[in-house]
């Protein structure tokens, strides 16, 4: 890893730290552009329950009802939606899958438009839900400025993903939650060291304690990211021999879902409670706060069961047994031991079964700690351990420095080349 970074230096990888810069460079823009709050939007609310997650990732414009308010989020819903029709749910989608980059192009497209719809819809709701505006004119103002702020941000992440390093939606989402990760930290340390709940000597060691907590959840995020499951695979008409012995795999994530579960888990369980805001009906707001917030035993249990399904869907949804065997086939690859056809895919579906239990377990833990630890440890709800967007900045960091080192990778290839 050092090395590499050393290597970023050299002056032939001038170019290379220019991209970096112009990421930095867009990634302020947003981190700027989330404190600015819309002019004439008049109440914020400070408790938004479920929504915490979706104003973590906007790094708090949410919450400050900031032009960037609804972040990337309405985008990724439209991702989400666009990727479930290609399962033959709508033929037309499944046919543009199977053309190739001519159809990944129109489905890009589509998913554009269906997310500026999307922030439309979210944008109308929340002004109404959470800024306080009544009249027709503010709401319609308000809702083309959050509109407009999505759209920009799209933007953005394009220019980032063409100019600079890494996915530039990724990115963004990513700044967003370390934009609000200082505060916990601060906050932690006011609230045990500061406040006198403590002698100075206790409330240190607590505090030392919850930050060694946290960097051994991280550790342990990052192992569960890189870990996966590696399926030896043999193709037709090659030995081992000639090849110098290397053995091929059909490598297999632990969390191959990432957390896209918990954020559809998370999404669910937000329209109850955004529906009960926005129709302010006393009764089925207090049926929402007693049965289905996260806050409560039966919420909790209801968020639990909706990750492990969303964690099994979309692990089979994105890593479809069926099409790897038939990807096998045409390859000339098969598993040693394992007839091809039916037993493959049999065998390869017992063995995502398996790795998405443990995934899905894991993702319930990471999840469900920020919950339980801000109902039991007394502290503000703006001071947690793990949680979903911790997850989310790891995983973003390890594909953005996976794509750094393979460009240095090839630099120094294509410079040994020309020696």
């Amino acid at each position: 890893m050092f090395s590499n970074l050393k290597q970023l230096f050299n002056r032939s990888n001038k170019d290379l730290r220019k991209r970096i810069y112009f990421t930095l460079f867009c990634l302020a823009i947003f981190s700027f552009g989330s404190t600015i709050t819309v002019p004439w939007a008049s109440t914020v609310y400070e408790e938004l329950g479920f929504l915490e997650i979706f104003n973590l990732m906007t790094g708090g414009g949410l919450k400050a009802f900031s032009i960037f308010a609804l972040g990337v989020t309405p985008y990724i819903t439209a991702q989400i939606i666009t990727q479930l029709l290609q399962m033959d749910i709508i033929p037309y989608f499944k046919e543009l899958k199977e053309q190739g980059y001519t159809g990944k192009q129109k489905i890009n497209k589509i998913t554009r438009w269906l997310g500026v719809l999307f922030a439309m819809v979210q944008g109308f709701i929340f002004t109404i839900v959470y800024s306080g505006a009544s009249d027709v004119l503010t709401i319609i103002k308000t809702t083309v400025v959050l509109t407009a702020g999505t759209c920009l941000l799209l933007w953005i992440g394009d220019q980032i993903t063409k100019h600079g390093i890494g996915n530039g939606l990724s990115l963004l989402i990513m700044a967003g939650i370390l934009q609000s990760l200082p505060s916990v930290f601060v906050t932690a340390f006011q609230e045990l060291v500061l406040a006198g709940s403590f002698s100075k000597v206790i409330g240190s060691i607590i505090f030392a304690s919850f930050v060694i907590v946290y960097l051994v959840i991280i550790i342990g995020m990052v192992w569960i990211q890189l870990a996966e499951r590696r399926i030896p695979i043999q193709y037709a008409n090659r030995t081992n021999s000639a090849y110098g012995g290397h053995q091929n795999f059909l490598p297999i994530k632990i969390n191959a879902a990432g957390v896209i579960p918990v954020i559809f888990a998370s999404t669910l369980i937000t329209i109850p409670v955004t529906v009960v805001n926005f129709i302010k009906n006393e009764a089925a707001i207090n049926f929402v706060n007693k049965y289905i917030v996260n806050t409560s035993l039966t919420g909790f249990i209801l968020y639990v069961v909706l990750i492990f399904f969303f964690g099994y869907f979309y692990t089979f949804l994105q890593m479809n047994p069926e099409e790897m065997s038939k990807n096998l086939s045409k390859s000339g690859a098969y598993i040693p031991g394992v007839r091809p056809g039916n037993d493959t895919i049999e065998y390869v579906s017992n063995v995502l079964s398996k790795l998405t239990v443990v995934g899905s377990l894991f993702l319930v833990i990471i999840a469900g700690l920020p919950i339980l630890f801000s109902n039991f440890s007394g502290l503000p709800s703006s001071v947690t351990i793990g949680g979903t967007g911790l997850l989310i900045v790891v995983g973003v960091a390890i594909e953005t420095y996976k794509q750094l080192e393979s460009s240095l990778i090839s630099r120094s290839h294509r410079a040994g080349i020309k020696r």
